[in-house]
């Protein structure tokens, strides 16, 4: 008989990658599985509405409320990082966008060693997951846990957007998960019936059906058991009580960018002198365990709209609220919407291979889509208020960060220095991304609902003037990579079938695997790399 503490797996995340390895192998009745989740049940519906979701990011609720240290290249500004902590992870509390990335991306993996990871190897991974309820065809699966649908919205300006990307010579592009990135479309969303789509919903309620698979909640994972260069087991608290399970076969972390370096180095696996620092013992030199971090910085143009076209109109108190009830109820209204739809790849020099800046458009301001209630009794302006934004930033940045232990405390959060802007290419980049989409605003489109520049502003021409303004404004764009890369090199912290090198039955499984940030969002990406784990292990690799 099994002992209640025994299982063939430990899965220490219950993230976007978390949830769905810890389906894919309950799927088997004869094998056991314990997946542990820091944060708590995904149990408040409000998180639900995809419209909420600017203004609940900012909240401490099911999130670990990171900020990073002191940014060099930001005038010193520490910049607030949220990552989920709650069942479902980021993918419960982010924007819902499904961008898988570019099939250059994948196939740079491949050619740096990482065999079965070229685009045509993961697409299949990509696949098994989606459940689209639109498209189908060689790049797209209707039968997939995980549902995924075309943008929901109906403002006008979404269109207007399309249309000047078209003006300024790019190609309009219905499917960003298709051939090419290159264009302006509107993006794909992880929404069914009006209601975020998360891991947690798509694939770990299904699971927890299961009797081989047990979820454990508030479960903070303290470290990894190491025995002989293998891992057994974790520790982990719960309620202030210390336990700790055993791990016949794997121990596989899905903590995240953050949360798997950090649990790494807390078990002894790291850079030798940083451990030492910290008084905890060596089991494995491993000096790449929370380098090659990597992040998609961008900034928020902002214009002015000389016409009451905008999401103003729609999220002023009393229509919100019942929008909210609209939404609850029935998957209908503005709630069940994104307000960031539109978008596009776009190429700051025709002598790119591939487009090196991603747009999010939005047709108010950013504060607005914070959830800046208008006041329906307060005589103001309507027009005022209106107004569109763009976040704009490169997808490939080649400036690269680190995570640190703070302490050995495990309850202590890690040192986050992501070194945004610090490379001349990721500040040339920016400028020329900034100036590619100001030609983009310009364009016939745009002239019956252009206003003034709010930012930059018109007054910014330079490239000192925008390189100022960028330092003092910069922020990410949350889709924080690598910080356990795969590979062969000696930076690399774990292989091509994520077993972390030197130890053996460990495994890590989330987008702190990615050797180079993939071109977009990286949410799709993340639950692909939890599927090519499943595929590993079932495989027997």
């Amino acid at each position: 008989m099994n002992d209640a503490n025994d299982y063939d797996y430990i899965i220490v995340g219950a993230g976007s990658a978390g949830c769905a390895l810890a389906a894919r192998l309950s799927a088997r009745p004869d094998t056991r599985v314990l997946l542990l989740e820091a944060g708590g049940k995904d149990s408040n519906p409000l998180f639900r509405l995809p419209m909420l979701m600017g203004k609940l990011f900012q909240s401490g609720i099911y999130n670990w409320h990171f900020h990073t240290e002191p940014e060099p290249n930001l005038n010193g500004r520490k910049l607030y990082w949220p990552r989920g902590k709650v069942l479902g992870g980021t993918s419960t509390i982010n924007g819902m966008i499904y961008v898988r990335g570019g099939k250059q991306d994948y196939d740079g993996w491949a050619a740096m060693g990482n065999p079965g990871w070229s685009y045509k190897e993961v697409l299949p991974a990509f696949k098994r997951s989606e459940g689209h309820i639109q498209r189908e065809g060689a790049f797209h699966n209707t039968q997939g846990e995980l549902t995924v649908c075309r943008a929901r919205g109906w403002n006008a300006l979404l269109d207007v957007f399309c249309e000047a990307g078209k003006q300024a010579g790019y190609p309009l592009n219905d499917d960003f998960n298709g051939p090419s990135q290159l264009g302006f479309g509107r993006y794909d969303f992880t929404i069914k019936k009006g209601k975020r789509w998360s891991t947690s919903f798509a694939f770990l309620r299904p699971a927890r059906q299961r009797s081989n698979l047990q979820v454990v909640t508030r479960a903070l994972t303290h470290k990894v058991i190491i025995e002989e260069s293998k891992a057994v087991g974790v520790a982990y608290e719960v309620n202030g009580q210390m336990h700790a399970a055993r791990a016949r076969k794997e121990v596989i972390l899905c903590a995240g960018v953050v949360g798997s370096p950090h649990l790494l180095m807390l078990s002894g696996i790291g850079p030798e002198a940083e451990l030492a620092q910290h008084d905890i013992p060596v089991m494995k030199a491993l000096p790449g365990v929370g380098g090659n971090l990597q992040d998609h910085v961008d900034c928020v143009m902002a214009y002015e709209c000389k016409q009451p076209v905008t999401l103003y109109k729609d999220l002023r108190f009393d229509k919100i609220a019942f929008s909210v009830v609209q939404g609850m109820l029935f998957g209908e209204g503005i709630t069940t919407t994104f307000p960031y739809e539109a978008g596009a790849f776009i190429k700051t020099s025709p002598e790119l291979a591939n487009p090196d800046v991603q747009l999010h458009f939005m047709p108010a301001l950013e504060k607005t889509a914070n959830l800046y209630f208008p006041n329906p009794f307060k005589k103001t302006s309507i027009e005022a208020k209106h107004g569109f934004t763009l976040r704009v930033g490169p997808v490939n940045p080649n400036s690269k960060g680190r995570i640190r232990l703070r302490s050995s405390r495990p309850t202590d959060a890690p040192l986050i220095q992501p070194n945004y802007l610090d490379t001349d290419f990721d500040r040339k980049t920016m400028v020329n991304a900034i100036r590619a989409t100001r030609q983009v605003i310009q364009q016939p489109a745009f002239d019956a609902y252009r206003g003034k520049e709010i930012a930059p502003g018109p007054e910014k021409q330079s490239d000192e003037d925008l390189m100022a303004w960028l330092r003092a404004t910069a922020m990410t764009t949350f889709h924080p990579v690598g910080t356990c890369k795969m590979g062969h090199d000696d930076m690399a912290v774990v292989d091509h079938h994520l077993k972390v090198h030197g130890i053996a039955n460990l495994r890590v499984a989330d987008a702190s695997i990615m050797p180079v940030i993939s071109s977009g969002n990286t949410n799709a990406p993340a639950i692909m790399i939890g599927e090519k784990c499943a595929e590993f292990i079932l495989a027997g690799q």
